[in-house]
């Protein structure tokens, strides 16, 4: 059995700062990112935000040996996309933009798909659902519901919708580590799996591909792509458990 961190009072105060930190960094990129950027620059502003304006840690920079602040995830990119000075946005793109955030030893974990001008109405379509199939997620987060049922709500949506739920990766624990316990599957059976309790933190962070949910990563060891090449999307949320429900310990201005 996963070993879970239930978070005291004064971490939760912890991950309340940290989560309210990360929601700038995304108001900060909504004020800019626009076809003709690169990936790279987007992490770069990111980096220097994050440390010169908000005084906090890029939790993802030299995590796992990775070299940069943030996943850039264009188009047929499932996850974790490594920032390019080569990939530069064109106007019908979808990128999602993962960033992760450390302040006073907590980390939050968000993501937020940005949907270039040009976009066509299959890919909005595709974006529109991953972001109702993660809200249908968090909104059964209460104690004594079970992450099964997270997951086949998430696995419902989804598949009503002709789409797939990628089954490699999934949501996770998080305060002082990226990664705690328990695992948070995006697919399911309702009535299994850990049941939550309040004091847990976790990400919900549903990946859904417009085809198969089949994918392979590229030679860079980082990269995911859809195997057939068909479009991806995700979105991210550090969510609390609480006494008589949730909280979204990195909801944005755009959202409340």
């Amino acid at each position: 059995m996963q070993q879970v961190t239930i978070k005291t009072a004064s971490e939760i105060e912890l991950m309340r700062e940290s989560g309210r930190l990360l929601t700038l960094v995304f108001d900060y990129i909504d004020s800019w990112i626009k076809p003709g950027i690169s990936t790279l620059e987007i992490n770069d502003r990111v980096h220097n935000f994050i440390v010169d304006e908000l005084h906090a840690r890029p939790a993802s920079l030299g995590q796992y040996g990775y070299q940069f602040v943030l996943n850039s995830s264009v188009n047929e990119v499932v996850c974790h996309g490594v920032p390019r000075a080569s990939q530069i946005l064109k106007p019908a793109d979808i990128v999602n933009i993962d960033i992760t955030l450390e302040k006073n030893g907590f980390i939050s974990d968000s993501s937020k798909m940005y949907v270039m001008p040009e976009a066509l109405l299959p890919a909005k379509k595709l974006v529109e659902t991953t972001y109702q199939a993660m809200w249908a997620g968090i909104n059964l987060v209460k104690p004594g519901v079970r992450l099964g049922d997270i997951g086949a709500a998430i696995q419902r949506i989804a598949e009503q919708a002709g789409y797939s739920v990628v089954r490699e990766y999934c949501g996770h624990g998080i305060g002082k580590e990226m990664h705690e316990a328990p695992n948070v599957l995006h697919y399911g059976k309702e009535n299994t799996g850990m049941t939550l309790k309040p004091g847990m933190t976790f990400t919900i962070e549903p990946m859904i591909n417009q085809g198969s949910a089949k994918t392979k990563t590229k030679q860079d060891g980082w990269t995911v792509v859809t195997r057939d090449k068909k479009l991806s999307a995700q979105w991210e949320h550090t969510v609390l458990v609480t006494e008589q429900g949730y909280e979204v310990l990195t909801l944005r201005a755009d959202e409340a």
